[in-house]
């Protein structure tokens, strides 16, 4: 039941990055971009598990479409910050509330009472996991 109940928060975030014609990667990049200005490219190939290479053609895509860009800093060629323009915070606004909006039909068989005792019970279970960790 969890994995299905995973699986359609899941779905339902695919089908909004999908609707703006990114790919799950460059939605999360994005994502990440826009909460962390000026992020290097090592710290994105960190946060994303992925290898800088991987990360120099993702960001390249971006950049085509006009979502990101990529400032040298301090006049060092090799030191780039990149940066979501306003069309790639513009694009990926709206995801948290399309994620609520997610949990809130998830949600919709139970009343007030059952969902503080979902609640509950859920922050119980989460209390002895590992907490996950946060690039």
């Amino acid at each position: 039941l969890f994995r299905w109940i995973g699986w359609a928060q899941m779905q339902a975030g695919q089908d909004w990055i999908r609707a703006r014609e990114l790919s799950h990667q460059q939605g999360f990049t994005l994502g990440y971009l826009a909460q962390n200005p000026g992020a290097m490219q090592r710290d994105i190939a960190e946060m994303s598990r992925t290898s800088a290479a991987s990360v120099s053609s993702l960001l390249q895509g971006l950049e085509a479409r006009g979502l990101i860009e990529r400032r040298t800093e301090d006049g060092d060629e090799r030191s780039k910050r990149v940066y979501a323009t306003p069309a790639g915070s513009e694009l990926i606004a709206g995801f948290d509330s399309a994620m609520a909006d997610a949990e809130e039909t998830i949600l919709a068989p139970l009343d007030g009472p059952e969902r503080a005792t979902l609640n509950r019970l859920l922050t119980k279970i989460t209390s002895e996991l590992p907490k996950p960790s946060r690039p």
